[in-house]
């Protein structure tokens, strides 16, 4: 694929993309947005026009589980008009912005005084909704996991530092152990599928499994552009990377598969959804 006639701007952005391991996909199409804009300062005519098609093309190859990606670059017109296609972006990170408060709001009204909330990997729209209960002055308590092999429930922890929000970090061989003392679970997710399954960080569905197990109510949060108009869980084919400990080669594949009859519902930006019904 030629992408020399990109702009080198853009061509950061796509490098940045694929070496990012902490972030997820609310980032991920955020920084896709920002490329189309960068796009459109560069070129016009049919230059752009291509440009957009080429663009496309590298963000979903970056990460082809990402449902965000795919519906953004849905959301871009090829059109060779500069201020088109920047101004159809900038309507874009509004919505994503915009989403996640809204979430935020809607998913606190769901955590109660006292309440020990379980998480899995870093969602900006979990901490989202953790930073919104706080600031209603709800009193709790947050379990998350380490997350390894990026250990973006580190990163999480850092957040929740900075808000005051009292956590415990367990390894993710303890979610069946820990989600006993939970009551509310969140996690974000990457991917809800046409057929109502959620594709997220890999032990999403082992901790989904935990809190089944042990009546605790589980949510995912997450906004409606992660949604898949097309792809089905049968479908899906999920993202592994390369990963060597001590020379031995280690399986690594970052995503896995909940169905959703293990899910409570979903928080999204338009309310609170119940698998498959209202989806």
């Amino acid at each position: 694929m030629r992408t020399n006639h990109l702009p080198s701007e853009v061509r950061e952005i796509i490098e940045e993309l694929r070496r990012e391991r902490i972030r997820g996909a609310t980032w991920m199409a955020a920084k896709g947005a920002e490329a189309y804009i960068v796009l459109a300062k560069h070129l016009r005519g049919e230059e752009l026009k291509e440009g957009i098609r080429t663009l496309g093309r590298l963000l979903m190859e970056t990460n082809f589980t990402m449902a965000s990606l795919y519906n953004l670059v849905g959301f871009i017109p090829v059109s060779e008009v500069p201020s088109v296609v920047e101004e159809r972006a900038r309507e874009f990170l509004r919505l994503v912005e915009e989403s996640k408060k809204e979430i935020g709001k809607i998913g606190s009204e769901l955590v109660e005084n006292g309440d020990v909330i379980i998480t899995h990997s870093f969602s900006s729209v979990v901490l989202e909704i953790i930073r919104s209960a706080k600031q209603r002055g709800t009193s709790f308590k947050v379990v998350l996991t380490e997350s390894a092999p990026d250990y973006e429930g580190l990163a999480l922890a850092r957040e929740l530092s900075k808000i005051g929000i009292p956590y415990e970090i367990i390894t993710d061989a303890q979610m069946g152990l820990f989600s006993k003392e939970a009551t509310l679970a969140f996690v974000g997710a990457d991917n809800i599928t046409k057929d109502s399954f959620v594709i997220n960080k890999a032990g999403t569905y082992s901790l989904a499994l935990s809190c089944h197990d042990n009546s605790v109510p589980f949510y995912v949060a997450t906004e409606s552009f992660k949604f898949h108009p097309a792809l089905e869980s049968k479908d899906v084919k999920l993202f592994e990377r390369p990963y060597t400990r001590e020379g031995q080669r280690i399986r690594n594949v970052l995503f896995d598969i909940t169905p959703w009859k293990y899910v409570r519902g979903i928080v999204t930006e338009l309310g609170i959804l119940v698998p498959p019904r209202e989806i």
